[in-house]
């Protein structure tokens, strides 16, 4: 996929949005919605009503970059984000898995273990 800098915030916005938005209207999605700053770094994904279209806008040095993708087959799911928020923050691992179709809700993580020495 992209080469992000580790670490990089991922937020996936859970509320379906217009697919005419470009940067302009992603950006205030970011901003009024999500209320994150668009120029910090982070990724932000967000999903059509149908579910099989992706789009993700970041901020890289110089200006900003948006990603389009269609997926030919199934639909992506939406996680659900706790209270009343309008997003969920992932990490990358999450986000490879998301996109090749594998369920955030029933993936957990494991706590790795630390071999005897």
């Amino acid at each position: 996929m992209m080469g992000l800098p580790s670490g990089t915030p991922i937020y996936l916005c859970t509320e379906p949005v217009d697919f005419r938005n470009g940067f302009d209207g992603l950006t205030g999605i970011v901003t009024a919605t999500l209320g994150q700053n668009v120029l910090n770094g982070s990724l932000f994904l967000f999903v059509n009503r149908r579910r099989d279209r992706i789009k993700a806008l970041w901020w890289e040095t110089g200006g900003l970059t948006l990603w389009y993708r269609r997926l030919e087959q199934g639909t992506v799911e939406l996680p659900s984000p706790e209270d009343d928020k309008t997003h969920v923050t992932i990490d990358s691992v999450e986000l490879a898995m998301w996109i090749a179709g594998v369920s955030l809700k029933s993936s957990r993580h494991r706590r790795k273990r630390m071999a005897a020495v």
